[in-house]
């Protein structure tokens, strides 16, 4: 029996929540939230469709600290603060939402079970969890998201079906995310990527989902689905994760095998080996400056 715990009853969770009802792969989701209302809530909503789409998976509501017995954790929830910035817009939320996620993280202490983490900053808050909790597998989702994006702008803009575009985005979720152009092909065979045009695309994507409906959601959800079905042992195959790599968690294609993570770094040129350093900087900078704060507040 697989059971999942979802921390976060918001747009994510609301999504995710949905996913795994019909992915039937799961026997029981528990739900957890920052208001016992929302988690509620959300478990009477997916009970419902449950029993509309004659579901086996049971739903019901917990609290993060009796989710010891998951098999896999997903964290999703969002600190109620007002993002006003207008570059490295998810780096924006690391103070509103390190103390939420560290809370959590010391709720499930010593956990041995899978970590899925959605809350950005994802990379920085990946390794938060990880490190507070000692937990040894946490993943985060965010370059799984840029990698998708960029294989639809990559085939729109070449004129080729998606499945025929192989290429990675890796690095960090975020300004420093690294278009892996070099080694991308296009049915086996290297692709010429109009790699501006890419750029500009997939830091309007996200904006224009928001803008639409208020936050993304089911591209996020997507991406936990994935997550979890790789790591928990469900579906086999390569997978961008932010993971621990050299000191710090960022985003890199991952390849299991029964629930068993390969590192898989693609080859890179001279300028994407250099992006990668400094995403790495920036996330590790990030990282013990949060941390600076938390032992001095």
């Amino acid at each position: 029996m697989t059971t999942i715990g979802l921390i976060g009853a918001g747009a994510v969770g609301q999504a995710l929540g949905a996913l795994l009802v019909t992915s039937r792969w799961c026997d029981t989701i528990v739900v957890a939230s920052g208001s016992g209302r929302t988690a509620a809530g959300l478990v009477t909503d997916l009970d419902d469709m449950r029993q509309v789409t004659a579901s086996p998976v049971r739903v019901r509501q917990t609290d993060p600290a009796r989710m010891r017995s998951c098999d896999a954790v997903v964290v999703c929830p969002r600190a109620s603060f007002t993002n006003t910035a207008t570059t490295d817009i998810r780096m924006a939320g690391l103070t509103a939402n390190a103390p939420l996620i560290t809370a959590l993280a010391r709720q499930l202490t010593d956990y041995r079970g899978t970590v899925v983490m959605v809350t950005n900053p994802v990379d920085v808050l990946s390794r938060l969890f990880g490190e507070v909790s000692g937990c040894p597998r946490v993943y985060g989702v965010g370059s799984n998201t840029d990698t998708a994006r960029y294989r639809l702008i990559v085939a729109r803009l070449l004129d080729v079906p998606v499945a025929a575009v192989a290429g990675h985005v890796i690095g960090e979720h975020g300004d420093h995310a690294v278009i892996c152009a070099s080694s991308t092909t296009v049915n086996g065979r290297p692709a010429p990527v109009p790699l501006q045009r890419v750029r500009t695309e997939l830091a309007a994507r996200p904006r224009s989902i928001s803008s639409g409906i208020g936050r993304t959601r089911c591209g996020p959800a997507g991406a936990a689905l994935a997550a979890l079905q790789h790591a928990l042992g469900v579906t086999d195959g390569l997978i961008e994760l932010s993971a621990p790599r050299r000191g710090c968690w960022l985003g890199i294609p991952l390849r299991f095998t029964a629930g068993r993570p390969t590192v898989c770094i693609p080859p890179l040129d001279a300028g994407e080996t250099r992006q990668l350093a400094a995403a790495e900087d920036k996330l590790r900078t990030a990282y013990l400056h949060t941390t600076v704060k938390e032992t001095t507040s």
